[in-house]
C-alpha cells in the first residue's frame, strides 16, 4: 500500500521524464537565426533528462522537422511521438471546429505519416467556448480519433471533455484523451477525480497547472495535499509536459523540469517514476527507456 507520509528532506526525482505537451512551433526555429534552432531544444530536453517527446506544432513542419533529425534525436536519447495539430496559423485557433479544409489537412497528414513513423495523435486543440465541441469538425475529429486509436491532446474545460467525448460511438468510453493542464483556470482536484472516474481513458496533462504546488517550510515549494492524494489515488493517469508555446517557455525549459523532479520526490518511488515516465511511455507504446513505439500500435492511423 503506498504511503501517504512525506519526508522533510525528500531527494529529487532522477529517472527518465516523458515531455507529453510540447510545441515547436515556427517562431522558435523559423527566423534567421533561429532562437532555437534543433541543436539547441534537443540539448535542452537532453540536459533535463527528457527521454520522450509529444511534439505537436504549429503549423506541423515543426514536429516534422524534429522526427526527420533521426540521427540527432538518437544522439540526445529522445524518442518523438508525433502529432498532427490542427493549427497552420493563429487564425485557425478560433475556426477549427467548424472549418472542413482543417479535417482534410489532418487525413492528408495521417497519409503521409513522418520520417519518425505514423502521427500517433491529434492536438493540441483550444475550444474558449465550451459549446463549439458541438461543432461538425470537432465531432468528426473525435469519432476519427477513436476508430483510428489516435490519441487527442486537448486544451478546454471540463464541459468541454464532456461533449467531445459524447461525440464518440463509445461515449468517451475508449477515445484517448490527454487534458492539457488538466482543467482551464484551476479545476478543482475534486472535479478532476470525478472526470477520471467517469472517462478511464482520460489522461490529465500538468503543465500551468495552478494548485499543485503549495509555499513549504523556508518557502520552498511543496506538493499541495490534494493532489498528492489524488496522484496516490491515481498513479497512472497523470503526465508531465513543458507547453513551450512561445520562445521563453524553451528558454526556461530545464528549470521546469527541475520543478517537476523536486515534486515528484515528495511521492512514493513508484508513483514518481509512473507520472514522470511510466504513463506515457505506457500510452505510446514504449518499451525500455527511449525505445521506438510498436509499429502496430495506432491501427488504421498508421496509414
Amino acid at each position: 500500500m503506498l504511503g501517504l507520509a512525506v519526508s522533510a528532506q525528500a531527494a529529487e526525482y532522477t529517472g527518465p521524464l516523458f515531455d507529453a505537451h510540447l510545441h515547436y512551433n515556427d517562431e522558435a526555429w523559423a527566423p534567421q537565426p533561429s532562437p532555437h534552432p534543433l541543436p539547441d531544444v534537443l540539448a535542452r530536453m537532453q540536459r533535463s533528462g527528457v527521454r520522450a517527446i509529444v511534439a505537436n506544432s504549429r503549423p506541423n513542419d515543426g514536429t516534422r522537422a524534429l522526427a526527420e533529425a533521426r540521427e540527432a534525436t538518437r544522439a540526445a536519447g529522445v524518442t518523438v511521438v508525433p502529432f498532427v495539430r490542427l493549427y497552420r496559423n493563429r487564425d485557425d485557433y478560433n475556426n477549427w471546429f467548424r472549418d472542413e479544409s482543417i479535417y482534410a489537412m489532418v487525413l492528408a497528414e495521417l497519409d503521409r505519416g513522418t520520417p519518425a513513423g505514423p502521427y500517433r495523435g491529434l492536438g493540441e486543440f483550444h475550444l474558449y467556448d465550451s459549446t463549439n465541441a458541438d461543432g461538425p469538425v470537432a465531432r468528426k475529429l473525435m469519432a476519427l480519433a477513436e476508430a483510428r486509436a489516435l490519441v487527442v491532446l486537448a486544451h478546454v474545460d471540463e464541459v468541454a471533455v464532456e461533449r467531445l467525448m459524447a461525440a464518440t460511438p463509445s461515449g468517451g468510453q475508449r477515445v484517448r484523451m490527454i487534458w492539457a493542464h488538466t482543467g482551464i483556470g484551476g479545476t478543482p482536484p475534486e472535479r478532476v477525480a470525478a472526470m477520471l472516474e467517469r472517462y478511464p481513458q482520460l489522461m490529465g496533462e500538468l503543465s500551468y497547472r495552478p494548485g499543485l504546488t503549495c509555499e513549504g517550510s523556508g518557502g520552498a515549494p511543496r506538493l499541495c495535499t490534494e493532489w498528492r492524494a489524488l496522484f496516490l489515488r491515481f498513479p497512472d493517469r497523470f503526465l508531465l509536459g513543458s507547453d513551450t508555446w512561445i520562445n521563453a517557455r524553451w528558454q526556461y525549459y530545464e528549470a521546469t523540469m527541475a520543478q517537476y523532479r523536486g515534486w515528484l520526490g515528495e511521492l512514493p518511488p513508484e508513483v514518481a517514476q509512473r507520472i514522470a515516465w511510466g504513463n506515457g511511455a505506457a500510452l505510446f507504446g514504449l518499451g525500455a527507456v527511449g525505445a521506438a513505439p510498436p509499429s502496430s500500435s495506432t491501427g488504421e492511423g498508421r496509414r
